[in-house]
């Protein structure tokens, strides 16, 4: 099997008037990936174990949202999770993608939410990983400590490689998966000028989506690592029983990024459920 790498695969698109940057491999279906909204994520860095496997079965897109990788560092008017949506469903509209899957992992699982709920047409399976709904938690203090992390990354003495580092190690159950490599290449993203503008001088507006999780009626499997310090598990709970035709698959000794540190049980619990 190829092996894809994120500079063959690298593209560029104008959809909702901005850059957006993706990377693209395989043939068949799509299946859009959008990673979360850590310092310094893009579509690559979150899904870069799972490709392989992905773009062997289907046309792979693993999409930059605005602000992030290698997208557009727009400043972003109004709720976040609206705004990406109008530009995601452009950029379906520019690629000739009628409808696609969706998975996403933490705020790109908002987005896909958010998609599904109001653009049900677009949207045929809809893949969850420990993503926020503005839900309160019963079982867990809000904000998480994960999100906690992340909202004071850019204030203080502002970016630092030991801010991040603490950040990521935060996101796994096993540290040792966070490698020096992943950490310079996250830190030199997130202290990119125009990331550093638009973060500390417009931050963009949270949306929640507790008023639309009844509307998400394809078929959805949500994921959760039972040790995730960024996404309460009651809240994929909730999501479990407000969702039309949902499932749930938990990983022990897993934090907030299963498709990294399950990466080959997470690829055949997706592929499985994306090929019923």
């Amino acid at each position: 099997m190829a092996i894809a790498t994120e500079q063959a695969t690298s593209r560029d698109v104008e959809a909702g008037g901005i850059k957006i940057h993706y990377n693209e491999a395989g043939s068949g279906y799509p299946v859009i990936m959008i990673h979360g909204a850590g310092p310094g994520a893009s579509s690559w860095s979150n899904f870069r174990q799972n490709v392989d496997a992905f773009a062997a079965r289907y046309r792979a897109l693993l999409v930059d949202m605005p602000q992030y990788g290698g997208s557009a560092k727009v400043v972003i008017e109004g709720g976040r999770l609206t705004y990406c949506a109008n530009v995601f469903r452009d950029f379906m509209d520019k690629l000739g993608i009628e409808k696609a899957h969706f998975v996403g992992n933490s705020m790109g699982g908002q987005v896909a939410i958010k998609m599904a709920a109001t653009m049900p047409e677009r949207v045929s399976k809809l893949v969850v990983i420990g993503s926020g709904t503005g839900n309160p938690s019963l079982f867990t203090p809000m904000p998480l400590e994960g999100i906690k992390l992340i909202g004071g990354y850019y204030k203080g003495e502002g970016p630092t490689r030991e801010k991040l580092r603490t950040l990521l190690q935060t996101l796994l159950y096993d540290p040792s998966f966070l490698n020096e490599e992943v950490l310079e290449e996250r830190f030199q993203a997130s202290i990119d000028p125009e990331v550093v503008r638009v973060m500390t001088s417009h931050p963009p507006q949270n949306e929640s989506l507790a008023g639309e999780l009844h509307k998400v009626e394809c078929p959805a499997l949500i994921i959760w690592g039972a040790d995730d310090r960024f996404g309460a598990l009651d809240v994929g709970l909730l999501m479990l029983r407000t969702f039309q035709n949902a499932r749930m698959h938990v990983f022990s000794k897993c934090g907030h990024w299963a498709q990294v540190e399950h990466a080959e049980e997470f690829n055949r619990l997706v592929l499985d459920f994306l090929s019923q």
